[in-house]
């Protein structure tokens, strides 16, 4: 489905079908590198999930579709710059196949958005950051294997470091107003994720 879907996206701007391949090709290899045990193909294909139930309500879904497959193409959990260098190659690639730049630049903006998922005045970005958080209002028994997987991703920090910045990060999500933006997002996961947060909290 994921592969499907990009490659359908990409023959909105190019029919070479070679270059269609070559960049889902890339996509797939970053997503699927042996230290990613939550930001993978499996949080792709959830993240188009949630947005597909959303869709009649997204202006721009092309855009939507872009930042999905792009906004954690590049990831290393030492690092604190992966959004912007997700951007950018999001932005090298696009242009390789001649998509319009007012769809480019709102694509970095929705990628770049995902760093701190604030609201924004565009309800498109809100709809895609609170699709990426989505996971937050599971069920107990899902956000366990989540947030115990985004631990193995940062398998080289002892719990001496790694729970004081976990804590630091769930604490931000719980001090906002309303972790998700949207109506759809906060009737659906609102409750459940901040009984979550609360939960991993206290295991730290």
């Amino acid at each position: 489905m994921l592969q499907q879907t990009f490659l359908a996206l990409i023959e909105n701007y190019s029919n070479y079908h070679s270059l269609a391949k070559e960049l889902w090709n890339e996509i797939e290899k970053n997503y699927s590198k042996k230290k990613r045990y939550y930001h993978s193909l499996e949080h792709l294909a959830n993240l188009l999930k949630e947005l597909k139930e959303v869709k009649p309500q997204i202006k721009h879904w092309n855009t939507v579709l872009f930042s999905l497959f792009y906004h954690d193409v590049v990831y290393n959990a030492l690092k604190k710059d992966n959004e912007e260098r997700s951007a950018e190659l999001a932005e090298k690639r696009m242009q390789s196949i001649g998509v319009p730049s007012e769809i480019i630049e709102n694509c970095k903006v929705q990628i770049l958005a995902t760093k701190q998922h604030l609201p924004n005045a565009d309800m498109d970005t809100n709809y895609f950051t609170d699709a990426d958080l989505s996971i937050l209002g599971q069920s107990w028994e899902v956000y366990s294997t989540y947030y115990k997987n985004v631990r193995k991703e940062y398998s080289m920090y002892p719990d001496l470091i790694y729970n004081p910045g976990r804590k630091k990060v769930l604490q931000h999500f719980l001090a906002m107003e309303r972790i998700f933006k949207t109506e759809y997002f906060f009737d659906k996961l609102e409750a459940q994720a901040k009984q979550n947060l609360e939960k991993e909290i206290d295991l730290l």
